[in-house]
């Protein structure tokens, strides 16, 4: 069963989705949930189908004390590299709860200190925490959302299915039609080609 750190005080959960794409945001969420909040449904958002993410996500948004959302697109990404670009959306995310959160909680072992809030890292934590569970969720939803809305742009990559990820399709794609101005250029979108020649679609 997933669990609260601290039931007395404001404390956001935050989590981010699409670290390991080829194309689109790095998204990242915080949310933070009341003291009596309980879902059987929810967990990692990894651990879910599709279908399940898109029935918690207004569970969540209803049923939240506060949450965000934040995007850092991709030529934000390749200034900064995605580590930091991660960390950025999540402080982000952070940054839209109207009311400061009294301790963070973090999905992973790597985070910057976001003002003076206090905050812990934690391995796994989206399968653990219910706060961090939540923004794992809506992290998750609103950059499939994001994809899909960019999959109208460039039918070619099939970015709605494969949300950006380094598909076989999406790879195969990428040689036939070149990177567009939505692909990292800091990642290797095709190993044994030089990305200078994937520039076609990238004006």
């Amino acid at each position: 069963m997933l669990q609260r750190i601290y039931k007395s005080i404001n404390e956001s959960g935050t989590d981010e989705a699409g670290r390991g794409c080829l194309a689109g945001p790095v998204t990242a969420a915080a949310v933070v949930l009341p003291e009596n909040f309980t879902n059987d449904l929810l967990n990692d958002s990894k651990l879910l189908s599709h279908k399940s993410r898109n029935i918690l996500r207004p569970i969540i948004e209803s049923g939240c004390t506060n949450f965000g959302v934040a995007h850092i697109h991709p030529q934000e990404i390749d200034n900064i590299n995605i580590l930091n670009a991660a960390i950025f959306a999540m402080h982000k995310a952070i940054g839209q709860l109207p009311i400061p959160p009294k301790f963070i909680i973090v999905d992973g072992n790597r985070f910057h200190p976001y003002k003076e809030i206090p905050h812990e890292c934690i391995i796994k934590g989206d399968s653990k925490y219910m706060s961090i569970a939540a923004a794992s969720v809506l992290a998750k939803t609103y950059r499939d959302a994001y994809m899909e809305v960019l999959h109208e742009e460039y039918p070619m990559y099939n970015w709605k299915k494969n949300k950006g990820y380094p598909t076989k399709e999406h790879r195969e794609a990428i040689r036939k039609y070149g990177i567009t101005k939505y692909h990292r250029r800091s990642f290797r979108q095709l190993p044994e080609v030089m990305t200078t020649k994937l520039l076609l679609n990238s004006k």
